[in-house]
């Protein structure tokens, strides 16, 4: 038996029966000053940024360990930081069922940042106010960076702190803001701020709620034009764009139970009362890529050395619209909303269905490939290939259609819409040549009714318009005569969810009569995507 507090250079035995790698450095003889600060100590730090730093560190690129800053849940520090010593098993699992373990001994010291934690605050203070600090990197979800609403007036949440200004703030954002504050008035020193949360253009949207909360203290006379100007400086203060892309779920259950057999004692699962489920171990998938803008005004480490991919902003949102529009996210919806039709409780189970494999190839190969935007650094058929040969199938990650349905009304238009675009704006393309992406459309529909394709009622993913679109097919009936147009034209115009008129683009009529076949009758789903299928099936061959 090995326990991740195990000495594991003088006991690199009992790792190795194990089948675990381990680390040839011992991070506490790692004695620089701090260089690299991760806000958000949750599972995708766990098993990519780590993993970064440590192949930084055995490469005697990094002379310091990564500080964590968690900023939602103090039980993570508590739990699976503290406990054993900043460690982490990172568990590789592949489609396959093999597993790659391995050792990361990366996080220097992990605390929780806010300011009823003074031991943390003041240490992270203490840090922004070093000139050694090259970046700060971020995974705490999209949610992590608002600050207003669509109104652009500041959430409630964050109001107390415009109005008390820089001492004590609580939400995440603003005590950033103090953090650079602090940073300004020790000697303006540059770093840069590293958004890798996962979605399009973050490093604009981190600039954005640091400069609101910014401004709102100027105007308030809790800082000079010389702070904003410091912020607003790219010689000081970057805010790199980047692309991130590695599923790494919460810790399995099925992956805990090898770790059991395997000899590894640290293998249980902690739920937090803050509802994180969090372990010494993270699970994640063997595919991964990160592609970041190389601004950084205080320098960095040299990622190139790493699986880092450093180019510039054009490059990474290249990056970021080949996998959004052409050659993921698409493939995911309609896995979703068909998934959630036809009964999927598992996207690995789902893509083990032929026809649902063959959905997303048509696509992904044959719609998507032809127009997508390559950002060369990445090629975009290799990685539709690695999606549907290696990662959707991985049973150890469990993905669920129902999760990825989650507001779908505010993804179409970029996950289609943009497809249908680039068939709108070349000449030498027709949309109405489009037959899989208007399949999926009706899908999305069919969906809408809250009907599966047994004839059963389901409980839809939550989705800011459902209400308003469910009204418009509620009363539909499978089997029934029913005037699609009618029911479907109001949704179908609507350029805010599709970004087209669809009937304008010449799409409109294909996705009425998918739908009107998918509500036939009981199975109807199923069958119009067989014979759709066997219809197109000579494109891919």
């Amino acid at each position: 038996m090995v326990k991740i507090t195990d000495d594991y250079i003088s006991n690199k035995a009992a790792f190795e029966k194990a089948g675990i790698k381990t680390p040839n450095y011992d991070i506490n003889e790692k004695n620089g000053a701090t260089k690299w600060v991760h806000f958000g100590g949750g599972n995708l730090f766990r098993a990519f940024h780590a993993a970064i730093a440590d192949t930084l560190i055995e490469k005697g690129e990094l002379d310091s360990g990564v500080v964590v800053a968690e900023t939602h849940d103090p039980s993570v520090v508590t739990s699976v930081y503290t406990p054993f010593k900043n460690r982490i098993l990172r568990v590789i699992t592949k489609a396959d069922g093999n597993f790659d373990k391995e050792l990361l001994a990366s996080v220097k010291e992990a605390l929780f940042f806010g300011p009823d934690n003074k031991e943390g605050w003041d240490k992270l203070f203490s840090i922004f106010e070093n000139p050694a600090l090259q970046l700060a990197s971020f995974t705490i979800t999209e949610k992590g960076y608002s600050v207003v609403d669509d109104h652009g007036e500041f959430l409630p949440f964050v109001k107390d702190d415009i109005e008390n200004g820089p001492k004590a703030p609580k939400n995440n954002m603003a005590s950033l803001v103090s953090l650079l504050l602090a940073r300004f008035n020790a000697g303006a020193y540059p770093m840069a701020l590293l958004s890798t949360d996962n979605f399009s253009q973050n490093g604009d949207r981190l600039k954005a709620s640091v400069m609101a909360v910014a401004n709102a203290w100027k105007d308030r006379g809790f800082v000079g034009d010389d702070f904003i100007n410091y912020l607003s400086d790219e010689s000081k203060i970057s805010f790199p764009f980047s692309m991130i892309d590695r599923i790494t779920p919460n810790p399995s259950e099925d992956v805990s139970k090898v770790l059991e057999e395997s000899g590894f004692e640290d293998y249980e699962i902690v739920h937090t009362p803050n509802h994180t489920n969090i372990a010494a171990f993270t699970n994640t998938e063997e595919t991964h890529y990160l592609v970041v803008e190389d601004n950084f005004p205080n320098g960095r480490p040299d990622f190139s050395k790493t699986d880092v991919i450093l180019t510039d902003k054009d490059t990474v949102n290249k990056a970021d619209e080949m996998k959004v529009t052409t050659c993921l996210n698409p493939l995911h919806t309609a896995l979703a909303v068909n998934g959630s039709l036809l009964g999927f409780n598992s996207i690995a189970k789902e893509v083990s269905d032929p026809d649902m494999l063959a959905l997303i190839k048509q696509i992904g190969y044959i719609e998507g490939l032809p127009v997508v935007t390559d950002p060369k650094v990445i090629n975009p058929k290799q990685f539709i290939d690695a999606l549907v040969q290696k990662r959707l199938p991985n049973p150890y990650i469990p993905d669920m259609p129902q999760r990825i349905a989650t507001d779908t009304s505010q993804k179409l238009a970029v996950r289609y819409g943009v497809t249908i675009s680039h068939y709108v704006d070349d000449a030498n393309r027709d949309p109405k040549s489009l037959n899989f992406i208007p399949l999926v459309l009706a899908t999305w529909c069919r969906y809408l009714m809250a009907v599966d394709d047994n004839g059963e009622s389901f409980d839809p993913s939550p989705d800011p318009l459902y209400d308003e679109l469910h009204a418009k097919v509620a009363d539909i009936k499978l089997g029934e005569e029913t005037d699609v147009h009618a029911h479907l034209k109001d949704i179908l115009s609507n350029e805010r969810i599709f970004g087209h008129n669809l009937y304008e683009v010449g799409l409109g009529e294909k996705v009425e009569e998918y739908f009107k076949s998918q509500i036939s009758g009981k199975g109807a789903v199923r069958k119009t995507l067989v014979d759709t299928l066997a219809r197109y099936e000579k494109q891919i061959g």
